[in-house]
């Protein structure tokens, strides 16, 4: 690491730990059934939650208007302190966001008239500060899809926001270890890098069907392992909740249950795969740690679903599974990059 990069590197560490902090934020939010609670969204006067109880009462008559209040609160005794409850961690949510546009924006602008950022490194920035921007679109989008008709947001967005975040942290922690490991590495072996990028999409994908299953609440049914529900591995109800096979697979309930928890077994597979090649190569310090720190972190995931799943999503375990996702990919992330550069 060059002496000069020290503060680029820990402005954008910093950015990934909150990053973290917002999946973390989020993954309770949507656990707590939050994200509806604040049924509009401005740049400014959102910033702070309501300072009166009158503001209180007119944000909660605002809230009784949409789908979520009439369909399922109203017949819940629902009052105005659950609401102060669901709406606090909303808006913090979309708080740590504001922080994370503030911690990217003025640093990197510092950092431009100080030109402590080579060409290479701007335009880094630069797609940083745009995905950011995009995922504030897109958290709105998925909010949007949960005020019209439906109280519930669409799975399909879910995902896309949650994975989306998920990118941005891991392409950010890409960023901040070209500056740490700034020299080529000697000790590239194509085929292990190889590996590791088809590990690093099979992990993706995984993220995106956890998406599903979250927007879904699909963690509620077939709570048994390692077979569904009557000791089938393939429960009929995967083939019947929706008309087509494809539409299974990606709306029904069931069908996306079955390809999460049987998909755990491919990315399982694919990074036991990459420790094995790696065991007949010669490899650095780096890379030999970040294979093996991969392969503990997937059996925590893997034994983190089991029980989430066998406990039917209770909200502790529902989170550390969450965030041990983040680690996965984190560790993912850093054996790849040692792997390519």
């Amino acid at each position: 690491m060059k002496k000069e990069n020290k503060s680029v590197i820990i402005w954008l560490l910093s950015g990934c730990v909150l990053l973290f902090l917002m999946v973390v934020v989020g993954g309770i939010t949507r656990l707590t059934n939050s994200g509806l609670s604040m049924t509009d969204w401005h740049l400014v006067t959102d910033t702070f939650p309501p300072l009166s109880e009158a503001k209180w009462n007119e944000a909660f008559e605002q809230y009784k208007k949409f789908p979520e209040y009439q369909k399922i609160n109203i017949h819940n005794d629902f009052q105005l302190a659950d609401y102060k409850f669901i709406y606090f961690w909303e808006w913090f949510h979309r708080f740590i966001g504001r922080i994370i546009g503030l911690v990217f924006f003025v640093p990197f602008v510092y950092f431009l008239i100080r030109k402590k950022l080579d060409r290479a490194t701007i335009k880094k920035c630069v797609i940083l500060l745009a995905m950011g921007g995009f995922q504030g679109f897109l958290g709105w989008f998925m909010v949007r899809s949960g005020l019209i008709d439906n109280p519930d947001v669409s799975h399909f967005r879910l995902s896309l926001h949650l994975t989306f975040a998920f990118i941005t942290f891991a392409y950010t922690l890409w960023v901040a270890l070209d500056l740490i490991y700034p020299e080529k590495n000697s000790r590239i072996n194509i085929p292990l890098r190889n590996i590791g990028r088809f590990a690093l999409v099979a992990l993706l994908i995984q993220i995106i069907y956890g998406g599903f299953v979250a927007g879904l609440n699909a963690g509620l049914i077939h709570n048994h392992w390692p077979l569904m529900s009557d000791g089938q591995f393939i429960h009929d109800s995967v083939y019947i909740e929706q008309p087509t096979l494809i539409k299974n697979l990606i709306e029904g309930k069931s069908g996306v249950q079955f390809v999460h928890r049987t998909f755990a077994y491919v990315v399982v597979a694919f990074i036991l795969f990459l420790y094995y090649r790696s065991t007949k190569i010669s490899l650095t310090n780096t890379q030999s740690n970040g294979i093996k720190t991969l392969v503990v972190f997937v059996f925590i995931q893997f034994l983190l679903g089991v029980f989430t799943l066998l406990y039917s999503v209770p909200l502790a375990l529902g989170l550390i599974h969450q965030i041990m996702a983040f680690f996965l990919l984190s560790a993912m992330t850093f054996t790849l990059h040692r792997l390519s550069k």
